[in-house]
């Protein structure tokens, strides 16, 4: 079955090693396949970027762009073109020549108001190497996986995170700069109460419906994983009204203000929250488990995850996988490529070598890169050789 949202076209314009670039999708799995630094993950970083955020690189702006011999303008261009649910959708993203460099999006060749607006158009998750050291790295590094998650689940969470690290940086700089208006903190505060639980409360409810989805068995044959939040302000809403826990952290923020000054961050709030990563079936925590069962773990909720977008939203989510097959066993490997074909959605996967992908042959199209350019592979009965692209 041919998923309800999908990519058909990509364009690259100065983005990267890319000069420019227009790719056609027609099956719902593709895979490029190349050498190390050839330029594969560019291509999903490109596609990352039409959604909200950073993409899945977190990237700064000026690092997008091609660099070439004379350096760079900072100018490059990402668009989409997509197969909706409700018909065509066009995502232009990119940089302007401009002293400072300003990013921007166009949908369907109008400015969007807010990245907002794209969360609730576009859904997309990803898998990068870089990932397998989430539980090693600081909590920053999970909550965003988590809110990339939470996008997908309810598009407003990018407004409400957006909305809420505004009115914290504004507040952090009002405590800097010493005796601060008691007035405009007080507004702060109550801005970032108001966003601060409605972003608690959707990673809380984002969690609760994963454990949900991986009890009733969505990652297959890889291991179920457990969830948790270590927020008490998510902690706080199992039992009082939302309009409650606002008041409390309104409350707590009033009365950190000047601790808060002294340490030169606010000290409660849902940034500082943290989820958990357990193995159900042997009880242990992520961080303890072998790099293989990590990955494997962080494949399961991507699953899970994707059978939820589909049930709640109607259309999958776009999955992205960097190099999925590095440490995964071929048994899991093959588990992992019968799952991506089952479901309805559309996958990108990249490799060095098409042979770790032989099970997808007939199935999937297959490109291989090489430095600034890509080219169809025939890969099966389902694809045919074409041009370089």
């Amino acid at each position: 079955m041919d998923p309800a949202f999908r990519l058909e076209r990509l364009t690259l314009t100065r983005f990267r090693s890319y000069q420019a670039l227009t790719l056609d999708f027609a099956s719902p799995v593709a895979l490029f396949v190349g050498a190390n630094g050839a330029g594969k993950t560019n291509l999903l970083e490109a596609v990352s970027l039409l959604a909200p955020g950073r993409g899945l690189r977190g990237a700064r702006l000026v690092d997008l762009a091609r660099r070439e011999a004379g350096g760079t303008d900072g100018f490059w261009a990402v668009a989409g073109r997509f197969a909706t649910p409700v018909g065509p959708l066009e995502v232009g993203t990119g940089v302007e020549r401009a002293a400072v460099p300003r990013r921007t999006f166009l949908v369907d060749g109008t400015p969007a108001r807010s990245q907002a607006e794209v969360a609730a158009r576009v859904a997309m998750v990803w898998l990068t190497p870089q990932m397998g050291a989430l539980f090693q790295d600081g909590a920053s590094q999970r909550r965003r996986f988590l809110d990339r998650l939470a996008f997908a689940l309810e598009p407003a969470h990018a407004r409400e995170l957006a909305a809420y690290e505004t009115a914290l940086a504004e507040r952090h700089r009002l405590l800097a700069a010493g005796r601060p208006d008691p007035a405009w903190l007080a507004g702060l505060e109550e801005s970032l109460a108001r966003h601060g639980v409605a972003v608690a409360a959707a990673r809380r409810s984002l969690i609760t419906a994963l454990n949900r989805m991986l009890e009733r068995g969505a990652a297959g044959e890889f291991p179920r994983a457990v969830l948790a939040c270590a927020c008490p302000w998510a902690e706080a809403l199992d039992r009082d009204p939302a309009l409650a826990v606002e008041e409390a952290l309104k409350a707590q923020l009033a009365a950190d203000r000047a601790g808060d000054a002294e340490a030169g961050a606010t000290r409660s709030g849902p940034h500082r929250a943290d989820f958990v990563l357990i193995h159900a079936e042997s009880g242990m925590p992520a961080e303890l488990c072998s790099t293989g069962e990590q990955k494997a773990l962080l494949v399961s909720v991507l699953l899970a995850h994707a059978v939820l977008i589909g049930e709640a939203r109607g259309f999958g989510p776009m999955l992205l996988l960097d190099e999925v097959a590095a440490h995964l066993d071929p048994r899991r490997r093959e588990a992992l490529f019968a799952a991506l074909v089952a479901l309805p959605l559309q996958v990108l996967l990249t490799g060095t070598e098409l042979a770790a992908f032989a099970a997808l042959a007939g199935v999937a199209e297959a490109f291989a890169v090489e430095p600034g350019r890509v080219f169809s592979l025939s890969f099966g009965p389902a694809q045919k050789r074409r041009a370089a692209l």
